[in-house]
């Protein structure tokens, strides 16, 4: 076992119910790198061997448990019947059936599932069921009753589908294998019974329902079709398309004389303009060529034009009373009259004309209007009766397609046709399911081997006394420096030089191995003042004291033992020596150090017994004068060892440690608790002095090989007992 002088755990670390502890080791000893010692495989392996027992009964208990409700159940067997389901009806007609029953995923699957072991189905087989067969399917039931037939059909029935596959196994279960596979036959059956129920139910439904509405339908047909006949005579709608092209071409005809007429009045009202324009500006109506080209206005300009140049010839020969001048005088004149009456004439026939063009115009601008007034009303009567037609051949074919659907119904369903089929039926079976012997027994064992392993567990989880390499390491935190066997049939005065007196081999190397461990560091091979406690009294620390102290000596170094106990003194009880002065009266200034000395109690070894029991301890061992006497001791001895109290009891140990060059922390095998003896060290550990390490005492060697193999085996136990008897040899 390799171990870090100096290592100090955390204050959380826990016990066996903890996988991981964190320790520190420093240089030398003291707080400085962190390190995590770990429970191993093997630690836990040590668990199970030192409480074998528990899990050697614990799975004795649970085997005989299994093994004796194994015998005591009745034997149950089970029938299976397997049923096909047909991802789609057989194909007879192809028509579409009123009760879909296609498959086509796994939510239908499992509706099957489910009617299979619906109540329904409990109800309908446990009808069937009678006279013999519910008497043979009661027997094994106490006080079972008919009514309970149900519920025992649904408590032993089990309906599994088999992976990959739409078949189904319907199973039951029952202590007489005949009627087990009478019910599953029964299951299977029935499952197909009230599909084919149900599918007919249906179907005939369907049938019922198709006819009424077929009725219903051809009433609506028939009132729509007088409805429509109605319509059209009420319209004058006998031949539609034919008063549609009447009325399409009036349309047209009275669109163009409108045009026409229209065409007109623009040309009038271009002249009426043309005249009033030229009136407004006081010109000669003449000048207009619809007004020129009159002809009676023509002649008498011609006529005019001729009689002015008569005139002008008139004028060279005659006189103004000449009667040819006179004559062509008046003959001008009453040309210019009739002129000017017929221009007038002729303005006012372009007046005339253009309030005839306006008057046409708006006569038949009014029968265009009566025209598409016509044609829309005509439209919108069209439109009514389209509807009405559609309508009515809409509901026509609705009658042909109800009629047909009625017709396949109908013939489908005297059409007897199944969405599944039986492949196996149930046969009794010669083996039980129940109780499964392998199985029990495989549960038992499997059960009681891990109960036994978690109560094993669990007592080492509720056990926290230190007793492991792992506890003193791991969790309290200290390098384990020594290993101090157990010694049985000595008195307390022999097991104080055990060191000297050879009376238990082992012990005494197991000090010298101690010995050899302190002189392996620096710090504690020159350490001249050792303190010696532990966690609480009766845990060995004035036998460690005193053994270490023989073994220094022997190894001839000048040794002094201090037995600073001041409560309950122990030093000389072990050493069978007197305790009249001591360490009380030097430091109450009664004696001096030479006079409470007991000088060679062995070769090299003296010792300061207490002097008594001091009524105030902390207070002798904070005085002066203990400083001084300790430093006094320094001076005249290689080796100091001080014994102190406990450190769970008082705090005396804390007193004197920072006098001391380090300590040692003695902790008894398998009785001190975990968190008590980390809490200890903590305290030695928080005081800044080297603690060199731990010394496990009284170890029960009938288990070290559970956790101390490495220090202690058979071979160890051989050379102990042959290197004894060589020394008795040679002695003789």
């Amino acid at each position: 076992m390799s171990t870090d002088l100096g290592q100090k755990v955390s204050p959380e670390a826990g016990g066996y119910g903890s996988y991981n502890y964190g320790y520190n080791t420093a240089e030398g000893y003291g707080a400085g790198t962190q390190t995590n010692a770990q429970r191993t495989l093997q630690d836990y392996l040590l668990v199970l061997r030192e409480r074998i027992w528990y899990v050697v009964v614990v799975f004795l208990v649970v085997v005989s448990s299994a093994v004796i409700y194994t015998l005591s159940q009745p034997k149950i067997y089970q029938s299976t019947a397997t049923v096909q389901i047909f991802r789609r009806d057989p194909t007879i007609m192809q028509v579409q059936q009123v009760v879909d029953t296609d498959i086509r995923g796994a939510e239908d699957l499992n509706t099957q599932m489910k009617l299979i072991e619906s109540v329904t189905m409990l109800e309908r087989v446990a009808a069937r069921i009678k006279g013999p067969d519910l008497e043979a399917l009661l027997a094994p039931y106490e006080n079972a009753t008919a009514a309970s037939v149900q519920g025992i059909l649904g408590a032993n029935r089990k309906v599994a589908l088999q992976r990959l596959t739409l078949v189904a196994s319907i199973s039951f279960q029952h202590q007489n294998p005949i009627v087990a596979a009478k019910v599953a036959n029964l299951f299977a059956e029935e499952y197909l019974a009230y599909n084919l129920a149900m599918r007919n139910s249906e179907s005939n439904r369907a049938v019922e329902d198709l006819k009424a509405t077929v009725t219903e339908q051809q009433a609506r047909v028939e009132k729509m079709a007088r409805e429509l006949q109605e319509y059209k005579e009420k319209n004058l709608m006998v031949s539609l398309d034919q008063r549609k092209d009447i009325v399409n071409e009036s349309l047209r005809s009275a669109n163009g004389d409108t045009n026409r007429a229209k065409g007109v009045l623009s040309a009038a009202e271009v002249r009426l303009n043309q005249l009033k324009d030229i009136r407004s500006r006081n010109g000669d109506p003449t000048e207009l060529p619809f007004i020129a080209s009159n002809s009676l206005i023509s002649t008498l300009t011609s006529q005019l034009a001729s009689q002015k140049i008569t005139f002008a010839g008139l004028q060279k020969r005659y006189r103004e009373k000449h009667p040819k001048y006179i004559e062509a005088i008046n003959g001008m004149t009453q040309t210019e009259q009739e002129l000017k009456i017929s221009v007038e004439r002729a303005c006012a026939q372009v007046e005339s004309e253009y309030q005839n063009a306006l008057k046409n115009y708006q006569i038949q601008e009014q029968e265009l209007s009566k025209r598409r007034q016509e044609s829309l009303e005509l439209d919108r009567a069209a439109l009514e009766y389209n509807n009405r037609e559609r309508e009515l051949k809409t509901n026509e074919q609705i009658l042909q397609t109800i009629v047909g659907r009625s017709r396949e119904t109908t013939m489908t369903s005297a059409i007897v046709s199944q969405n599944a089929r039986i492949v196996d039926r149930a046969v009794p079976s010669g083996r039980p399911v129940s109780p499964n012997v392998p199985l029990n027994m495989g549960l038992g064992v499997v059960g009681g081997l891990g109960l036994g392993l978690a109560f094993a567990f669990f007592v080492a989880f509720l056990d926290d006394r230190v007793k492991s390499s792992y506890d003193v390491e791991g969790v309290v935190g200290l390098p384990l420096i020594g290993i101090i066997p157990q010694i049985k049939k000595l008195d307390p005065i022999e097991k104080a030089q055990i060191v000297v007196n050879n009376q238990d081999r082992q012990v005494a190397e197991a000090f010298l191995t101690l010995h050899s461990s302190l002189r392996l560091k620096d710090e504690s091979k020159n350490a001249k003042c050792i303190l010696i406690t532990s966690t609480i009294p009766g845990e060995g620390k004035s036998f460690c004291t005193t053994n270490i102290a023989l073994t220094f000596a022997a190894h001839g170094e000048k040794v002094v033992i201090v037995d600073c106990d001041l409560r309950k003194p122990n030093i000389h009880k072990s050493l069978g020596l007197e305790n009249r002065k001591g360490v009380i009266d030097v430091c109450s200034g009664q004696a001096n150090l030479d006079q409470v000395t007991l000088k060679s109690v062995h070769a090299n070894l003296d010792v300061i017994p207490t002097g008594g029991r001091a009524k105030n301890p902390t207070h002798i061992l904070n005085s002066k004068a203990f400083e001084t006497m300790i430093t006094d001791l320094r001076a005249r001895y290689d080796r100091v060892f001080v014994d102190t109290p406990p450190l769970a009891a008082v705090s005396d140990a804390l007193v004197i440690l920072p006098l001391m060059d380090g300590s040692l922390f003695s902790i008894f095998f398998n009785k001190v608790r975990r968190k008590a003896a980390q809490f200890s060290a903590k305290k030695l550990l928080e005081s800044n002095v080297p603690v060199f390490g731990a010394v496990l005492n009284s170890l029960n060697l009938a288990v070290s090989g559970y956790y101390y193999a490495q220090y202690y085996d058979k071979s160890y136990k051989d050379y102990y007992i042959t290197a004894a008897k060589q020394d008795e040899s040679n002695e003789r």
